[in-house]
């Protein structure tokens, strides 16, 4: 016989808890960077199954002497079962076996209260059954004085329990030495939670190029749980993942300004191959947040601002290329990148940069990744396309000897400036018709000259257009 589905559920708790009350006070989390935008937008509903935390929860168990069952529930939704650990100080118990109950589909609050005793309860407000819960999920299966009893439509389930678990729900089976208070160290991984690094930068007025930089710390949860008072370690770097079903790698809870004192700010460590940084204070993540947290002071770094005009890459064929129509390119738009020099280790993350416009307010410029930059490194990215710069390349002329095994190779690139300022134009050709050549000649002397990149900078006049002219000659042996 088909039962017509449960209507509308609601839950009553009384009583006190036939299971060992169980409850969470101290929390480590530690997050691993995610770049997966579902974390951090703003539209998102819901939870999110990606990013990486390890959770450290100090857990406060009421035990009985020998052997005897444990619930603890309000577990994230997204746990790897094989990586589950629970451990008991001075060793008061060890865990003879555990069990994971997710806490996910219609029946997921109930997931917590199997193996404890409930009623429940018909739409007017009648018990429909009485008894020990075997199993929450297309249905409750009660074990009770007259046998199981398979309950498909009710309204509401009430608990002999004060404590009424949530979420995923963790069943241990444990073997105390003695009654009393225990303290127990449970750690896990869980997805739902993740980190990068958020950048802003604001370009100071002037000719010469500086950079108000901030940086900041974005934390985004997702996991189908609060988290109140947690101590954040944030890990920079790329572990690997094996298993391809473990978790993997709003509101904004800090304004924009913030003043970023030596004192609030992490602490800064290696972790084997990898960044870690210690925030100095418990922090709260809001399920269905994205928070922030300073990583370094603001400070004001020299930068680099390039208009370039690049064509190729830096790619090597495996035999000379004799094709006349190789290796066109002829692209027009010309980019506005940024450069700089890391001031400490910085992090993988997004940086966006402003610049003020005639009346001194700040306006978006562009944005840019940055990867995982070490101390001292560079960091370059590409800001947008310049609006007042074009370029047009033409080859002007190619000749091929097979016999004698060379190659000759002429360009003309012409370069405007609709704008009402000169502007110094980076053009950079990578010759990739063979990995060995040298340049016959130049009309502008090249400012930077290796295996796989050949670099001008050309001067354009405001309204006005330059032209860079060079030869490649290419040989190769038989």
């Amino acid at each position: 016989m088909t039962l017509p589905p449960r209507r509308a559920l609601a839950f009553a708790c009384v009583a006190a808890c036939l299971a060992p009350a169980v409850q969470a006070t101290d929390t480590e989390l530690t997050l691993y960077r995610s770049d997966n935008s579902a974390l951090y937008t703003a539209a998102g509903d819901g939870s999110v199954a990606e990013g990486h935390a390890v959770a450290r929860e100090q857990r406060a168990l009421q035990l009985k002497a020998g052997t005897q069952d444990v619930a603890i529930g309000d577990l994230p939704l997204y746990l790897d079962p094989e990586a589950i650990a629970l451990s008991f100080a001075d060793d008061r118990a060890r865990v003879i076996s555990q069990r994971l109950l997710l806490g996910q589909g219609n029946e997921a609050a109930l997931a917590g209260l199997v193996g404890q005793d409930i009623t429940v309860l018909g739409s007017n407000g009648d018990p429909l059954a009485q008894g020990t819960l075997l199993r929450a999920g297309n249905g409750l299966l009660v074990k009770g004085s007259l046998g199981n009893t398979l309950v498909r439509e009710y309204a509401a389930v009430r608990s002999t329990g004060g404590d009424f678990p949530t979420g995923a729900s963790l069943r241990l089976r444990v073997d105390a030495a003695r009654a009393g208070n225990a303290t127990a160290t449970l750690s896990y991984p869980t997805a739902g939670l993740g980190w990068r690094a958020a950048y802003m930068g604001t370009l100071e007025p002037g000719n010469a190029c500086r950079l108000q930089f901030e940086s900041r710390a974005s934390i985004a949860n997702r996991s189908g749980r609060d988290w109140h008072d947690a101590a954040l370690k944030l890990v920079a770097g790329e572990p690997r993942f094996a298993k391809p079903d473990a978790p993997q790698p709003m509101a904004m809870s800090m304004a924009r300004a913030y003043k970023g004192e030596a004192a609030d700010l992490p602490r800064q460590s290696s972790l084997g191959d990898y960044r870690l940084y210690t925030l100095p204070q418990p922090v709260d993540l809001p399920d269905g947040s994205v928070s922030q947290v300073p990583l370094y002071t603001p400070r004001t770094l020299a930068c680099e601002r390039t208009a370039l005009y690049e064509n190729g890459n830096a790619w090597t064929p495996p035999e000379p290329m004799l094709a006349a129509d190789f290796n066109t390119g002829g692209g027009n738009t010309i980019e506005s990148t940024l450069r700089f020099t890391a001031f400490d280790s910085l992090p993988a993350g997004y940086l966006r940069v402003l610049g003020n416009d005639n009346r001194g307010t700040p306006q978006f410029l562009g944005e840019g990744r940055i990867e995982d930059t070490p101390k001292g490194s560079d960091a370059t990215l590409t800001l947008g396309t310049a609006f007042d710069l074009r370029a047009e390349r033409e080859r002007t002329a190619f000749k091929v000897d097979k016999a004698a095994r060379t190659m000759d190779e002429a360009f003309r690139i012409t370069l405007t400036n609709a704008g009402e300022a000169a502007r110094v134009v980076t053009v950079r050709e990578h010759p990739s018709r063979w990995r060995e050549w040298t340049l016959a000649s130049s009309s502008v002397k090249p400012s930077r000259q290796s295996p796989d990149v050949l670099e001008f900078k050309v001067n354009v006049p405001a309204g006005g257009k330059a032209t860079l002219d060079y030869a490649v000659h290419y040989r190769w042996a038989e």
